[in-house]
């Protein structure tokens, strides 16, 4: 059943302008098939873990070699990710401007692009950084790939919580870059990243439910009230705080981890518990204002590995 409660239905938008113009939008399209802002966020967790590794600064062509791995076997999946979506792109809002709904790159010619990233991808983690971090890419690609684009995403409400673990490998990859090995303090980190993607994703699903209404994606703002939305938000920021307290032990860190993470904590929670408050009663977007919290995310998320990068270089 679909649950879009009094909100607005979506406005029609005119369709996307065929066609590339020139080098420079063919350039913008291959760029834009990659999501450049995701990768920001991926490489966001992979090198502050780096430096946690280290204990201290990693060597700078380590660093590099990861960073270029990473971005271009996520840039890889994404590429991916909008053959496969582009039908459903074509038709949200949100999407619609994308290189393969406004008709500027081919879906061979993505197909082609995102397999190239991929192969290079492979090749410079496992030349320049190690094997195992060259799996462990791999395996995120494919499991966001097949895992949550093909298999769940159209399918459970689920899909985001399942399909958010490809998202969680870059904390591995940043780990074993270094170490050369797995640990639980990377799995902590890994489980941090878990719990953080509902909320995360469920707050933007909520501002762009009719989009995904419209084009039968079960996601859970689209078959659930907002309220029920807003408490399972809140149920996951608790666990993702407490998980995000546990590296303290885990790791022994030093005292700056565990503070930053105590009033980053304390903060995203008293914004889940606000928004929950707002949808309560409720379906107009105007007051919940899911988009406060999806922001909020990203602040959270940024600040929290930026202690973790941190707390080795002070103590």
């Amino acid at each position: 059943m679909t649950y879009v409660g009094e909100s607005r239905p979506a406005v029609q938008q005119p369709d996307p302008e065929p066609g590339p113009v020139g080098l420079r939008d063919v350039v913008a399209a291959y760029v834009g098939l990659t999501k450049p802002r995701v990768i920001e966020l991926l490489l966001l967790t992979t090198v502050p873990v780096m430096f946690f590794a280290e204990r201290g600064v990693p060597g700078l062509e380590l660093v590099l070699a990861t960073v270029v791995g990473g971005a271009l076997s996520a840039g890889s999946a994404s590429a991916y990710n909008c053959v496969y979506d582009r039908d459903i792109d074509e038709q949200m809002r949100r999407t619609r401007r994308r290189a393969l709904p406004r008709h500027v790159v081919t879906p061979t010619s993505a197909l082609v692009f995102a397999t190239v990233l991929m192969v290079v991808s492979t090749v410079v983690l496992w030349a320049f950084v190690n094997p195992l971090s060259a799996v462990l890419s791999v395996s995120a690609n494919a499991f966001y790939v097949f895992g949550y684009t093909i298999l769940l995403k159209r399918r459970t409400t689920q899909n985001i919580v399942w399909g958010g673990i490809a998202g969680c490998f870059p904390a591995l990859i940043g780990w074993t870059a270094v170490t050369g090995e797995l640990s639980w303090v990377p799995i902590v980190l890994f489980a941090v990243v878990f719990f953080w993607t509902p909320p995360h994703t469920w707050a933007l699903a909520l501002r762009y439910r009719e989009d995904y209404a419209n084009v039968d994606v079960p996601m859970l703002p689209v078959v659930r009230p907002a309220a029920e939305v807003g408490r399972q938000i809140v149920l996951y920021s608790w666990v993702m705080v407490a998980t995000s307290l546990l590296l303290w032990p885990v790791a022994g860190t030093g005292f700056v981890y565990p503070a930053v993470a105590a009033v980053l904590g304390g903060v995203f929670l008293v914004q889940a518990h606000r928004m929950w408050s707002r949808a309560r009663g409720t379906e107009d977007l105007s007051v919940i204002q899911p988009m406060r919290l999806f922001h909020h995310s990203n602040l959270y998320l940024s600040l929290l590995f930026v202690a973790v990068a941190l707390d080795p270089l002070l103590f």
